[in-house]
């Protein structure tokens, strides 16, 4: 099987260095993108994670004139399921891939759901300047207007593109690019469902890609974390804040073994006055609490700015939102658990 598997990979690098083109792998998990509906008015009702990989690159013959292309499929599930466990399996395939010399890109297609959650990981583990893209559609194939085909286009277009290196993991929907440290699913319902607070990398016009900046904070080659040295994600746990707050939430996930809470706190972060004890009290029984904010759009949260965070020993996230901070102390505890080394990293995370 092995000698199968390097015969198929010398037959691709022979091809692709003989028309010029790049080597382009699209790993499949599911999601929309492979989705199907039962007709096509259906685009909001359908069963994702339907179409194999096969499938998805022939229904896009025009990839050909980009890169030469196969695909392998890693999982099959929408990504509301996916797991930790998933992230870290995903990421050392990922990690394989991009040490072949053979393979110059890597496009991941994934369900919108929780695409933002992969890409930052991704982004904070891979040890590559190779172009990384995740892909996904808010449309299932099967029905009018479907956005699947153009975003597949447009990612191989990216991860092909020697322009795409060396910028970390990179999401495209919609003609647009963005960075995965900070792109997020902002709409449910619509194709411009992804958003990033400070705006995209680029875009893809045609196949071509046009930038417009570069991502400011450490990510891949350049980040102390290694998916090589990862066989595990630290328990971690979001809790939402809200009027009328309550402590159970915060109780019940560190009785079940969190390391961590990540606050979702309104505005900067807030905490209720009801709330603030009971993180006192997890926190002096060596639970990490992570100040976040649900609020949606921008801005972030400001260390001692409605809590004195010195005192309480406690960490802010910065500008991430609480998904993409459980995602970095996720990966974070597993190298440190001292609360300053923990601020710094997401301060430059």
């Amino acid at each position: 099987m092995k000698n199968v598997v390097f015969l198929a990979s010398l037959l691709l690098s022979t091809a692709a260095l003989a028309d010029g083109k790049p080597n382009v792998v699209i790993l499949a998990t599911g999601g929309t993108i492979a989705g199907a509906g039962a007709g096509v008015a259906n685009s909001a009702t359908y069963q994702a994670a339907k179409v194999p990989v096969d499938k998805l690159i022939a229904g896009v013959p025009e990839l050909a004139s980009l890169a030469q292309v196969r695909g392998e499929q890693v999982f099959q599930i929408a990504s509301e399921s996916f797991t930790d466990a998933h992230l870290v399996t995903l990421g050392k395939r990922v990690a394989a891939l991009a040490r072949q010399p053979d393979v110059d890109g890597i496009v991941i297609t994934h369900g919108t759901d929780t695409l933002e959650e992969s890409a930052f990981f991704l982004n904070l583990v891979l040890k590559t300047d190779k172009p990384v893209v995740l892909v996904g559609s808010m449309r299932p194939g099967t029905a009018m207007s479907a956005d699947g085909m153009l975003n597949l286009y447009n990612a191989v277009a990216v991860a092909a593109a020697k322009d795409a290196r060396a910028k970390g993991v990179l999401v495209t929907l919609n003609d647009e690019i963005h960075t995965g440290r900070d792109v997020s699913k902002a709409a449910n319902l619509r194709t411009d469902a992804f958003k990033s607070p400070w705006g995209p990398l680029g875009m893809i016009v045609e196949g071509k890609t046009y930038w417009f900046r570069s991502p400011a904070k450490r990510h891949t080659t350049a980040s102390e974390f290694d998916i090589d040295q990862l066989d595990r994600l630290a328990p971690v746990e979001i809790a939402y804040g809200a009027g009328n707050a309550s402590p159970t939430a915060y109780k019940a996930f560190a009785e079940g073994g969190a390391r961590a809470v990540i606050h979702a706190g309104t505005g900067n972060g807030s905490v209720s006055s009801a709330v603030v004890p009971t993180l006192q009290a997890l926190r002096g029984q060596g639970v990490q609490i992570i100040r976040s904010s649900r609020v949606v759009g921008g801005g972030f949260v400001l260390r001692n700015a409605e809590q004195p965070d010195d005192k309480y020993d406690w960490v802010v996230a910065h500008d991430l939102n609480p998904q993409k901070a459980r995602i970095l102390a996720a990966v974070a505890l597993t190298r440190t658990g001292d609360t300053k080394a923990l601020q710094r990293m997401f301060m430059e995370y």
